[in-house]
């Protein structure tokens, strides 16, 4: 009996049935999270681009429009009309606006507020309608769930306690003169 068991054991090393399953079953998850990570970050990265696109158009919209102050949630409005790809922007995004003198450089707090949909929306945080030939820094944040979260990037990105991670868009620019 002692022999049969080596010998057995040698035919069963020999055959070769079964070996593209096991292949598949090792690289599968792989390139299953090759994909999802690719898909996750095309379309943070169009979201991303949308905002910048939508925050810079309105930012040229408020430094060009002489004589006009609007405020926060006007502001809001526009930007999230020219976001595409983000729905409920209007709960998602959060906005800070900063008067700047450009020969006392305060600096800028580097932690954005931003906000989720399931929160309500705070009181803003600092938002100062700019006069003429003033430096205005324009910031947004808005909060974004992963499609993917527990795989690949979306599982290794940094999120609160809700899940969802951050964007953020900036934007400064100088009043024109009324």
């Amino acid at each position: 009996m002692t022999y049969r068991i080596p010998q057995q054991l040698r035919r069963f090393l020999k055959q070769e049935e079964g070996s593209a399953t096991v292949e598949f079953a090792i690289i599968a998850p792989l390139l299953m999270i090759i994909l999802f990570s690719t898909v996750e970050l095309g379309l943070i990265t169009v979201k991303q681009s949308m905002l910048e696109r939508a925050l810079d158009i309105t930012t040229r919209d408020i430094r060009l429009g002489t004589g006009e102050a609007p405020q926060h949630d006007e502001i809001r409005n526009r930007v999230c009309e020219r976001t595409v790809f983000v729905n409920d922007c209007e709960s998602k995004m959060r906005l800070e606006m900063i008067q700047f003198d450009p020969f006392l450089w305060s600096g800028i707090d580097p932690t954005p507020d931003c906000t989720t949909s399931i929160e309500d929306v705070q009181p803003v945080r600092n938002f100062v309608n700019g006069q003429s030939n003033e430096l205005m820094y324009l910031r947004a944040c808005m909060k974004i769930d992963p499609i993917f979260p527990h795989w690949g990037l979306g599982g290794s990105l940094s999120k609160d306690s809700n899940g969802r991670f951050s964007l953020q868009a900036v934007s400064a620019f100088v009043q024109e003169p009324v």
